[in-house]
């Protein structure tokens, strides 16, 4: 990749059917992710729905691993203005939340890319900043667009879903879907069950599938059950376990 560009590996990985590995940044810190970059992980995924991210930050924090590292921006939502903002950040691409329809994938797809593919406007800081008319043709061919489907709905209509032409992965959102089927006591079988529909549809659409988990050894199950991206580390949870196991050390 060059620096006037998005990487343009990821959406080539994907295709190809590697297992990749996310790594979820939540606590709004460029420097935490540059730390984390430089561990080797392949993917790394700015929650900016929940976490303490601005436009500043997202900016700042996919700057410092450009050319190192893919980078996702999970948005607040699916609108053109939020999709297209994310990815003038430089990001490789986006992950949309709760799409619920094929109506609602086709939309992504067409705000995450160029006319005449899509209806991403054209500026920002980094694509502006040398040669547009290049990262304008790299950019349609290799941003990467995932869709999040964490509700009922989502999952009823998932076989539509993944079919949408563009569309570049499905992701379940293991948290929102819980609480779609009515919270997280009693609905353990339900889950599993709407999540292997899910993943079913992807496959007979060939279409990878993500989905979140809540720890290296969930991703590593998930990564054997056939998910083409799993998350293996939150920054949340690393930091917190960093923090109790120093206390632990010193007998706190």
């Amino acid at each position: 990749m060059t620096k006037d560009g998005p990487q343009t590996g990821l959406r080539e990985r994907l295709r190809a059917g590697e297992a990749i590995k996310l790594a979820w940044f939540s606590l709004g810190s460029p420097a935490l992710v540059e730390v984390a970059a430089a561990t080797g992980l392949d993917v790394v995924v700015i929650d900016a729905q929940h976490g303490l991210w601005d436009r500043t930050s997202i900016e700042q924090a996919t700057g410092v691993v450009r050319g190192d590292r893919p980078v996702l921006v999970r948005t607040g939502d699916a609108l053109a203005q939020t999709v297209g903002t994310a990815l003038d950040s430089g990001a490789d691409g986006v992950l949309a939340p709760m799409i619920e329809t094929a109506a609602d994938a086709a939309a992504l797809v067409k705000a995450a890319r160029y006319p005449p593919h899509g209806r991403r406007s054209g500026g920002g800081v980094r694509p502006m900043l040398h040669d547009f008319a290049d990262y304008y043709r790299i950019a349609n061919e290799t941003t990467v667009v995932g869709a999040m489907i964490e509700t009922v709905e989502g999952v009823a209509n998932a076989a539509e879903i993944a079919a949408t032409p563009g569309l570049d992965f499905v992701f379940i959102g293991t948290g929102d879907l819980a609480l779609s089927l009515g919270g997280f006591d009693g609905v353990e079988a339900a889950l599993e069950t709407a999540i292997d529909a899910v993943r079913s549809a992807c496959v007979a659409a060939h279409l990878p599938c993500g989905i979140y988990c809540a720890s290296g050894e969930e991703a590593l199950s998930r990564s054997e059950q056939g998910y083409a991206l799993t998350v293996t580390a939150s920054d949340i949870a690393v930091v917190a376990r960093g923090f109790a196991g120093e206390h632990r050390g010193t007998g706190r």
